[in-house]
């Protein structure tokens, strides 16, 4: 028996209905990065439980491993048990903590609060990007998964620009904040429950390279997850844009911070900067991501982005210090989710791919798999960067940042993939 809000297609949609499916996983995908988003309030969460950067490192870096671990598990039981039957309670229970988290007032409690949300958002993340593979034949396959990005960016965006112009109202309350991601969380959690569907376990395994009406009812293995285990190539892709992610996950969670201790701006302020580099990242996300699909090529794009970022990420890391000015850290850090945002996009489609020519019902178990690397990642730098940067200041810790884009972009010699499109073959002549 499957729970009531689970609707369970045997015949891949097409046309607008396929789209509307694909902006329903959008939206989870939004819901769940949102719900669980910290960075916008915490300089003053820090200030209000006399909490040190060392000390919310280690706090975070428990709890995002509880994650991790969650999103291996949640990928792998969504090949098994389906996609929305996990999906659903875990992004309206993980909404419904966002109140809890308004009561805390001590260090212990954000602990125990934050690892009770993160165990249970870890699932939820994985399972939208398996929905939107589900939901994305090739051919448009880069494109959905920018859309994907809106997620945790455009979570990261909503949250900053609500904390810009609403920490001031509250006389920056950190606890309105989780209000109001409560409030907004339970509201889009109610649109999903009501029209989210997912395709049959039959329809997943089919590999679509355009988009065609396909209609399967039987019963299908979920596949043996150690298959992908026995394949370098996915290694590469998992541990290389695990290289990749330090960046990100170092501006997703101290970006407000890097601003305000490095180059002096306040909470507000420090939180529109953000926004904007997000905005632009979003917009490349959708038009490198387009691009890439027309051509069908993924690595190019992602060398490209990469070696910017490489590029921009050392000029930002030698304006870090006194003296510089508002509108230059402005410019240079939206430049820096530009780049970043053409090189991950292509990525996606290009790691999803390549798990769907190993084993196509395991496209879950994949993307879990690396969801778990990644929070590991996540566990390490958390513990590691606050050391580094008391030692030796925010350059330091971005020095790591960068070391992981050149990583990632050495891994990419092992990416499965073209580097060029494709010769036309001419037709054969026809001889009386």
């Amino acid at each position: 028996m499957k729970p009531f809000y689970v609707r369970e297609l045997s015949v891949y949609p097409v046309g607008s209905r396929r789209i509307f499916l694909l902006a329903i996983a959008v939206l989870a995908s939004l819901v769940a990065n949102f719900e669980t988003t910290l960075a916008t309030i915490l300089p003053l969460l820090m200030d209000d439980l006399s909490m040190s950067l060392t000390v919310y490192g280690q706090i975070a870096a428990l709890s995002v491993l509880v994650g991790g671990l969650s999103a291996g598990f949640g990928g792998i039981l969504s090949d098994r048990w389906g996609r929305v039957t996990l999906l659903v309670p875990t992004l309206t229970v993980t909404a419904a903590c966002n109140f809890l988290l308004a009561t805390v007032d001590s260090v212990a409690e954000l602990f125990w609060i934050r690892c009770l949300m993160l165990f249970i958002e870890g699932a939820g993340i994985t399972i939208t990007a398996s929905l939107v593979r589900d939901f994305s034949p090739r051919l448009g396959r880069a494109q959905a998964f920018a859309f994907w990005t809106w997620g945790p960016v455009g979570a990261s965006f909503l949250a900053s620009f609500i904390a810009g112009f609403t920490l001031p109202l509250f006389g920056n309350a950190w606890q309105s904040q989780a209000i109001i991601m409560g409030v907004v969380s339970l509201v889009m959690c109610g649109v999903i429950v009501w029209k989210i569907a997912e395709p049959s376990a039959a329809l997943r395994a089919q590999v679509l390279q355009a988009e065609q009406a396909v209609s399967a009812e039987e019963k299908i293995d979920a596949g043996r997850v150690r298959e992908l285990f026995r394949h370098p190539h996915l290694w590469a892709h998992v541990l290389g844009n695990t290289g990749w992610q330090v960046l990100y996950w170092t501006f997703a969670i101290f970006g407000q911070t890097i601003l305000s201790d490095a180059f002096g701006m306040d909470a507000a302020a420090a939180n529109r900067v953000v926004a904007l580099g997000i905005v632009l990242n979003a917009l490349a996300v959708v038009v490198v991501g387009r691009l890439s699909d027309r051509l069908q090529l993924r690595k190019p794009f992602t060398a490209v982005g990469t070696v910017l970022t490489v590029a921009a990420l050392a000029y930002f890391i030698a304006m870090v210090g006194p003296g510089v000015s508002a509108a230059q850290v402005t410019v240079v850090y939206a430049l820096l989710f530009l780049f970043m945002g053409i090189a991950y996009v292509p990525w996606m489609a290009n790691f999803s791919e390549n798990a769907e020519d190993v084993e196509s019902r395991l496209q879950g178990s994949a993307l879990g798999i690396w969801g778990m690397v990644v929070r590991v990642m996540i566990v390490v730098l958390l513990v590691v960067s606050p050391p580094v940067v008391e030692a030796g200041g925010w350059g330091s810790w971005l020095a790591v940042a960068l070391a992981g884009q050149v990583v990632f972009l050495v891994s990419m010699i092992a990416f499965k993939g073209r580097w060029r499109t494709a010769k036309a073959v001419a037709p054969p002549k026809v001889t009386a």
